[in-house]
């Protein structure tokens, strides 16, 4: 199979999955959704005809068959009055284009009730953050990690190791409140949490303080995950090394740094880029305790707000917003294989 057509197939592959997921979510939640928009449109008929004082003078049963009307109207602007599949396939392709309608509760900066427009401000703080804090994480796991895979058994080794496995086994909210209460009650250091001062500051200081709030949920996030990308990358190139073909390259005298980074790498760059672009996707949908132990106002606490006071069509914007990362993160890592690995191509 040609790159080209490889490419093509796992695009349309990547949109039916996608596409079917959103469907199952809409059949899911179909119904709470529909009795969220009849609760708004009773909302408006109320303001329209009940509370009009054009219609004062009118009787109950004439009122009620001008909300009627209006009501009719509303049903058939929503398509509300489709058969039950339309109705389903209606909300699938609305997730699809990213149209989830208005939050029920929550509000963006701007005061919009648009469910997009409040995921979009929130996505960008989670990006900053966790992101950030994932590729910090990545470049140092990898580097200890395959200094420690070719120091097996020293010192050096056994400490990482040891310390990989401890940090790693810390629950990130636990550690979060530990850095808190030292770094900034008892030393004074960093900002306890938030994005930003209040009042917040004007020009290029607004950004150097984003970065001093954002410093500590930074270290606490690396701390915390880089042991484990460590003494995975130990494991991986560990076993890499182990091979005929590198065993072979040292006894030909090939330098140990092109053996390590010109076969050992290549040859255990798959599972790593699997784990760096799935840990990447993850990061944008962040934490929920820890941004709300850090007060950071991204994804994962907008989700926390979501679930506290029902705000469905936010909590099925995220899922949505969640369900089409993970999709495309598994077009990217179809694409990579393609190019690292040669059987790919040809469909073997």
């Amino acid at each position: 199979m040609g790159l080209a057509k490889y490419a093509t197939y796992r695009v349309v592959n990547a949109l039916v999955i996608l596409f079917l997921v959103l469907l199952i979510t809409a059949v899911i939640m179909n119904q709470y959704v529909e009795d969220t928009i009849k609760t708004e449109i009773e909302s408006i008929i109320q303001q329209e005809v009940y509370r009009n004082p054009q219609y004062a003078q009118l009787s109950p049963e004439e009122k009620e068959q001008i909300a009627q009307v209006r009501r009719d109207f509303y049903y058939t602007k929503y398509g509300l009055n489709q058969p039950y599949i339309v109705r389903v396939l209606y909300r699938a392709y609305d997730a699809l284009t990213f149209k989830f309608g208005r939050a029920v509760t929550l509000r963006s900066s701007t005061g919009s009730s648009l469910v997009v427009d409040i995921i979009l401000e929130a996505l960008p703080r989670t990006i900053l953050l966790f992101t950030t804090a994932t590729i910090i994480t990545i470049i140092i796991g990898i580097i200890l990690g395959m200094k420690s895979a070719v120091k097996v058994g020293s010192l050096f080794d056994r400490t990482i190791s040891t310390f990989a496995l401890f940090t790693y086994s810390l629950p990130m909210w636990w550690t979060g409140l530990l850095f808190i209460l030292y770094f900034s009650y008892m030393l004074n250091i960093f900002p306890s949490g938030g994005i930003v001062s209040t009042p917040p500051p004007e020009g290029f200081a607004y950004y150097l303080d984003v970065l001093w709030h954002m410093a500590l949920p930074t270290i606490t996030i690396v701390f915390v995950n880089f042991g484990g990308w460590s003494y995975m990358t130990r494991s991986i190139v560990t076993n890499v090394m182990t091979e005929d073909f590198v065993i072979t390259a040292k006894a030909k005298g090939v330098p140990e740094r092109s053996i390590l980074y010109g076969h050992v790498f290549r040859t255990a760059s798959p599972p790593l880029v699997t784990s760096m672009v799935l840990s990447l996707i993850y990061s944008l949908s962040g934490a929920i305790i820890t941004e709300a132990v850090f007060s950071w106002p991204g994804i994962g606490r907008l989700y926390w707000m979501a679930i506290s006071s029902g705000d469905m069509p936010v909590v099925l914007g995220l899922v949505y917003i969640t369900t089409f990362l993970y999709v495309f993160a598994v077009l990217i890592l179809d694409f990579i294989y393609g190019l690292l690995d040669p059987r790919v191509k040809v469909g073997v």
